[in-house]
């Protein structure tokens, strides 16, 4: 398996720090952002690099003698927000991160599916999270045709590149489940679409990230390594605990698009994401690189870090610790059995 890790904790440090840092803790890859919700930070002049070769190789000379090499691009986002200034922007980000990636020798590309709004007349998007009425499902069907359009786009584009484009499974999206993932490629037709399986964000809808993987198979074309931690609180509150405060103008916060920012985190919350190993032990892990094993055993896994129990580089030790260990355990027995 390829480990990596995923660029974000690292936008305070130069590149070239990030890259000493990840390459300490025996990791072999970083994820870049190039878009979405967040800035591209180690990525600064991606319209030089794809016009210019002497811009694209100077970029990647950066990596030569790290030890570390480029696992894939990032632009999470939501491409299919009604509010154009969100959408439009968000939806560019991933046409020029697929055009970037080819330039770059990349073949993955890791965005989110997006969320439309409930019908043609509504400004914000709209989750159906429990289609028990009549109307839910029609907004899903209206849902679905715009997400269809776009990503038939994006698919052929991704062809045209020879690129991948993987969609995180990730809740308040339009895909966030295998079965949602299917009534997307049935109603668009696509070929390079896929799933990247970010564990954390099926643990706390309490699915299994190793029955997933072997569920969707070959469609899995990247993965995260993300654990969850579900605290006593969701015995009272559940895991749909929407106990958010909106963060002021005078705090810090950080923009997803337009005016709208992340909100803070529950004080009491039903559940946490946290490093590896803080939710899930090693044994899990070990059989999560399996399934992904059996998919490809050139899949790159890049840890994600969320905890904010822990410092960056300290929640990247902890995190990496595991994940080796778990690649270790994997390399073992299949030594064993071969």
């Amino acid at each position: 398996m390829k480990l990596g890790v995923y660029n974000a904790i690292f936008h305070n440090r130069p590149l070239a720090e990030a890259l000493e840092v990840i390459a300490a803790q025996g990791l072999t890859g970083i994820e870049l952002n190039t878009g979405g919700f967040l800035p591209p930070v180690h990525v600064p002049n991606i319209d030089e690099i794809l016009e210019s070769d002497i811009a694209r190789d100077a970029f990647l000379a950066q990596f030569e003698g790290t030890g570390v090499g480029i696992y894939g691009l990032n632009c999470n986002g939501n491409p299919l927000h009604p509010n154009r200034e969100i959408g439009q922007k968000h939806a560019e980000d991933i046409r020029r991160s697929i055009k970037l990636a080819a330039r770059l020798g990349q073949t993955r590309v890791v965005t989110m599916s997006g969320l439309p709004a409930g019908d043609p007349n509504a400004s914000t998007p709209n989750w159906v999270v429990n289609a028990w009425n009549s109307a839910a499902l029609d907004q899903l069907d209206y849902q679905f045709g715009i997400a269809a359009e776009f990503w038939k786009e994006i698919d052929e584009l991704a062809v045209e590149h020879g690129v991948k484009v993987a969609l995180e499974l990730h809740p308040q999206n339009l895909v966030f489940n295998p079965a949602s993932f299917r009534e997307l490629l049935k109603r668009a037709g696509t070929s390079n679409i896929g799933v990247e399986l970010d564990a954390s964000h099926l643990f706390w809808q309490q699915m299994d990230p190793v029955a997933v993987v072997r569920d969707l198979g070959p469609w899995v074309f990247h993965a995260a390594a993300k654990d969850v931690r579900v605290n006593p609180n969701a015995a009272i509150q559940g895991v749909l605990d929407n106990s958010f405060r909106k963060l002021g103008e005078d705090e810090p916060r950080t923009n997803l698009g337009g005016d709208e920012w992340a909100n803070e985190w529950p004080k009491n919350s039903a559940w946490d994401f946290v490093a590896l190993g803080k939710g899930h032990g090693t044994a899990f892990w070990t059989e999560f690189l399996r399934a992904l094993h059996e998919v490809d055993p050139e899949m790159m896994v890049n840890i994600e870090h969320e905890d904010t129990e822990l410092g960056a580089v300290e929640g990247l030790e902890v995190a990496a610790k595991v994940l080796i260990e778990a690649d270790a355990a994997l390399q073992a027995s299949l030594a064993a059995t071969s």
